[in-house]
C-alpha cells in the first residue's frame, strides 16, 4: 500500500511539472499580416480579411511558411475549409517546401480520396483515429510536438498519437492547393523546454 501511494505522488509530480512547464512558456502568434517573420510561395493567393488569413487555390496550389524552425511545441489554431479545398499544416520540414515525406502533413480535406488521409491524419504515416466533420464550419486544431511523440486533436477529439523520429525540427506551413478556399485565425505556438 505504501509503495502505491509513492508511485501516486511521483505520478503527480512529474505531471503537475510538466503542466506547469507548458503554462510558463512563451506564446508566439504566426501568421500575422505585415509581419516579415514568413512568407509565402507557389500559386495559392493569400490575404487577410478582418485579422483571418485567407489561402484561395483555382486548380494549383501553394502555402505560407515560417522562415524560422521549430523544435517542440505546441501548435493551436483555427481553420475553416469550403467543401473543395485540400490544405493541411506542415510542421518540421526539411526545406523551405512542402510534402508528406519531409514535413509531417496534417490534413485538412473531409472529402479525400484516400479516406486514410482525411482530415486529421498525418499523411502516409497515421490515420485519424476519428471521423470529425470539418467542412465550412470554423474547427480547432491542436499539435503537440515533443520530442518524438506527436498528438494532433480537431475539436479537441484526439486523432492521433503517434511515436515518430524520422524529423526533428523545421518550419510550419498552411497550405491551400486544388480548387477552393481555407481561411486561418488565432495561430498560436507555444515553445516547449
Amino acid at each position: 500500500m505504501k509503495n502505491n501511494w509513492f508511485l501516486v505522488l511521483i505520478i503527480s509530480i512529474v505531471l503537475f511539472s510538466i503542466s506547469c512547464a507548458e503554462k510558463n512558456a512563451s506564446i508566439e502568434v504566426l501568421f500575422q499580416e505585415d509581419a516579415n517573420d514568413w512568407f509565402s510561395d507557389g500559386d495559392a493567393e493569400w490575404s487577410f480579411v478582418n485579422d483571418e488569413l485567407m489561402g484561395t487555390a483555382q486548380g494549383a496550389g501553394g502555402f505560407v511558411m515560417t522562415k524560422k524552425s521549430y523544435t517542440d511545441f505546441i501548435l493551436e489554431l483555427e481553420f475553416k475549409p469550403d467543401s473543395t479545398v485540400n490544405s493541411g499544416i506542415f510542421i518540421r520540414c526539411k526545406q523551405k517546401e512542402i510534402s508528406f515525406s519531409d514535413c509531417y502533413e496534417l490534413n485538412i480535406w473531409d472529402l479525400h480520396p484516400k479516406q486514410e488521409n482525411r482530415t486529421g491524419a498525418i499523411v502516409s504515416r497515421a490515420s485519424p483515429m476519428e471521423k470529425v466533420e470539418t467542412l465550412d464550419k470554423w474547427n480547432t486544431y491542436k499539435i503537440r510536438n515533443h520530442n518524438d511523440h506527436l498528438q494532433v486533436w480537431i475539436n479537441n477529439i484526439m486523432m492521433v498519437d503517434i511515436e515518430d523520429n524520422d524529423l526533428k525540427e523545421g518550419p510550419i506551413a498552411l497550405q491551400a492547393a486544388e480548387s477552393g478556399k481555407v481561411v486561418f485565425r488565432n495561430v498560436r505556438l507555444t515553445v516547449l523546454n
